[in-house]
């Protein structure tokens, strides 16, 4: 059966200085059972503090140099994109450096999203702890400081920022030692070790959720913001057109278009398995059942060839490997068409649309997922995953159940039985629907990117100005 949430509004006492955010100081102790409580009141002034950052903002170098430690997954590199993309719009002078390992995600989304990407040696914690491959860890971590050190030298940034990942630790202290001011940005609930261990010397901790402050050992340094989202999530082509773009038959179909239901299955770049296999054991009987009713099912790219096979065609269902977004196809098309062509079944449809054109979304519980979902607006069926260090997923789907309705299915309760219920009992009902997608754009934080490039250029000014005196 799929979890169910009570929910129980109580307002605690936040200090002034932190926005009102979902909280989850009470997480469920058992996978099966959710008791959670929250406050939820996103639009507290924070006049003074906003005024401050945007005069100051405003007195910021012309020239500002900035560096980002990103990669490992998209999680940790899109936020990073989005920031700087704030900052060349706040600042079009501004000079971005990207550092990354090669041969990598990062790799290939830097220069995609036209930014100055160096590559630095991997340094990357193997679980258990206790693992002979970490007996090297300490060189690899030296090695990596230096070329770190290196590379930052040559830039000279005003200001490193880090969004967490493996890559971000050996930057962000190659900073430190260059006394380089530092900030890092937390998209989970709960920090991953090299943010957490930064916070300490970090000058400000950027984070999304109001129960992540209280995970940071110097509270005073949080400022609560939300993650940041591509700036072509927040305004969405219209529902009908989006629609089209998957399912042209759409437009000779007989009665309403509001009857029509879009179910977007996102099983990330990779895919989950999991969520396939369950899909694949009740997809038909679903849109036979319901013949005004449309998937269009993410794979992933290594699972895209099995369940290709496995699945038979069908008018009202679309696989795709990977849907890019629509400034990544572009930017691609642009910089290597040769790529682009061999690749192109890949990047047939963009991530704007398909978010624009589904009423129900069923996914993992990544951090970028799930504020893209807010954003949007977006029902969602959440399936965190089990696999991710600290249990990032299981809080971030227990947040979505506080504040946005989601439905959470652990992967322990997965099967076509209990995700062909879920999607019945939320599609099947447009009060619930309509419920759960305005308390998702209630929680939204759709200006956090915006938020955050102030606060840098704050801080880089501030800097400058100690310099001078």
């Amino acid at each position: 059966m799929a979890t169910k949430t009570h929910f129980l509004l109580s307002t605690p006492p936040k200090p002034p200085y932190l926005p009102l955010y979902p909280s989850s100081s009470s997480l469920p102790s058992k996978p099966r059972s959710f008791s959670i409580s929250f406050c939820l009141s996103i639009n507290q002034s924070r006049n003074d503090q906003t005024a401050s950052s945007s005069s100051t903002a405003s007195k910021a170098p012309e020239r500002v140099h900035v560096a980002f430690a990103a990669g490992g997954t998209g999680g940790h590199i899109y936020p990073a994109v989005a920031i700087a993309d704030e900052l060349k719009l706040v600042n079009p002078t501004c000079k971005v450096l990207f550092l990354g390992c090669p041969d990598s995600m990062e790799s290939t989304a830097i220069p995609s999203a036209h930014f100055e990407f160096k590559s630095i040696p991997a340094v990357q914690l193997a679980r258990p702890f206790s693992s002979p491959q970490n007996l090297f860890l300490p060189y690899r971590l030296i090695k990596s400081i230096i070329k770190s050190y290196t590379l930052l030298s040559k830039f000279e940034p005003h200001i490193v920022i880090g969004t967490g990942g493996y890559v971000s630790f050996p930057v962000c202290l190659a900073a430190l030692l260059q006394r380089t001011k530092l900030v890092i940005q937390e998209q989970n609930s709960v920090p991953g070790i090299a943010n957490w261990v930064l916070s300490f010397f970090a000058d400000l901790v950027f984070v999304a959720f109001n129960s992540t402050v209280e995970c940071f050992p110097r509270k005073e340094k949080c400022v609560v913001c939300g993650n940041p989202v591509r700036l072509s999530l927040k305004g969405l082509a219209s529902k009908a057109v989006s629609r089209l773009h998957f399912f042209p038959e759409l437009a000779k179909m007989e009665g309403s278009s509001e009857e029509v239901k879009v179910i977007l299955v996102l099983g990330g770049s990779l895919g989950a398995n999991a969520v396939n296999i369950a899909l694949l054991n009740v997809y038909s009987q679903l849109l036979l059942e319901h013949k005004n009713w449309f998937i269009i099912w993410q794979t992933g790219v290594e699972s895209f060839n099995e369940m290709e096979s496995l699945v038979r065609n069908h008018r009202q269902l679309l696989l795709t490997p990977k849907i890019g977004y629509k400034d990544d196809v572009e930017k691609t098309m642009r910089r290597n068409m040769c790529y682009f062509m061999s690749h192109k079944d890949m990047f047939l449809h963009s991530m704007e649309l398909a978010y624009a054109a589904a009423d129900l979304i069923i996914s993992r519980a990544g951090a970028m997922t799930c504020s893209e979902i807010l954003a949007t607006g977006k029902p969602s069926i959440l399936i965190p995953s089990p696999n991710v260090a600290e249990g990032h997923q299981f809080r971030n789907a227990s947040l979505m159940a506080d504040v946005a309705g989601s439905m959470v299915i652990t992967e322990d309760e997965l099967d076509s039985t209990t995700l062909g219920t879920a999607i019945s009992e939320i599609l099947g009902d447009e009060n619930l629907l309509t419920e759960m997608s305005e308390r998702a754009l209630k929680a939204a934080k759709l200006d956090a990117s915006a938020e955050i490039a102030k606060h840098i250029l704050s801080l880089v000014n501030l800097s400058a100005v100690k310099e001078k005196q």
